[in-house]
């Protein structure tokens, strides 16, 4: 499976994540600017030799605050994605050999698809307050149906082969063919759901901070900084430039990621 993030998609998409990721952990070499600080006398700069990405509107720097995003963005996703995927897929995992664990879960999945994502945060947002943890709650519940149906279908496919089942003529017991012979085949789909997911959560937290119900101001955000941007294109061009690239980049990376890694499966 490694060998197809060493070529063509998996390798594009891979490189795309990896720039972006070490242009945030690196972000203290990469700008003298701390994201919070308002430098006086330069309210809405254009972009310079000085401000890369110009200034807001209350005078930051747009390079620190987007390098800054950049961590957050990526620091929820990779929370509340594998959050959701071990709850979700205990879940399937559970309901795959309890006929009523199986009941009650495809019941609270069916109750947890039934609200778009940004309905349910929005909701969440009014009982709980907005947040980056607000933004790891909605991601993570978002990805328990999908995680918990993905590994419930797989387990009853990989039940049904023949060597699943003369393990179990033979007298082995149910937990031990599911940690020998299930588990083991079902890991591969699930590596091409986490990319698939992780993208989808760089969106949703852009989306929450962009409509202000994600990370609070003043720290810095790709959505929020989209949000700012608007009202102040026609005194700062690049001021929604770096936020939407990093955006866009980031979800085609994992997608780029996802699609190599399911068409090695397919081809396997």
């Amino acid at each position: 499976m490694s060998e197809v993030l060493r070529r063509g998609q998996g390798l594009a998409g891979l490189l795309l994540v990896g720039v972006i990721a070490a242009a945030g952990l690196a972000a203290g070499l990469l700008t003298k600017y701390d994201p919070l600080t308002q430098i006086p006398g330069a309210n809405l700069l254009t972009a310079s030799s000085e401000h890369w990405l110009g200034t807001d509107n209350l005078n930051r720097d747009l390079l620190s605050r987007v390098l800054y995003g950049i961590r957050s963005s990526l620091l929820i996703a990779f929370l509340a994605v594998p959050l959701g995927a071990v709850i979700g897929s205990l879940a399937g995992l559970l309901a795959s050999v309890n006929s009523v664990a199986d009941v009650l879960a495809q019941r609270v999945f069916d109750l947890i698809l039934a609200f778009p994502t940004l309905i349910f945060a929005i909701a969440l947002a009014a009982v709980t307050g907005p947040g980056a943890h607000a933004v790891v709650i909605v991601i993570a519940a978002a990805e328990i149906p999908v995680f918990g149906r993905q590994i419930r279908t797989a387990i009853l496919a990989v039940r049904e082969q023949a060597f699943v089942e003369a393990a179990e003529v033979i007298g082995a017991g149910t937990w031990w063919t599911l940690r020998k012979h299930v588990l083991p085949q079902v890991i591969e789909p699930l590596t091409v759901q986490l990319s698939l997911s992780l993208s989808l959560a760089v969106f949703v937290e852009a989306a929450m901070s962009f409509i202000g119900i994600g990370v609070r101001p003043p720290d810095p955000s790709l959505g929020s900084i989209i949000a700012d941007s608007i009202a102040n294109l026609d005194a700062n061009p690049a001021f929604a430039i770096g936020p939407l690239l990093v955006v866009s980049g980031l979800t085609l990376g994992f997608l780029l990621i996802a699609q190599a890694l399911g068409r090695a499966r397919r081809i396997g």
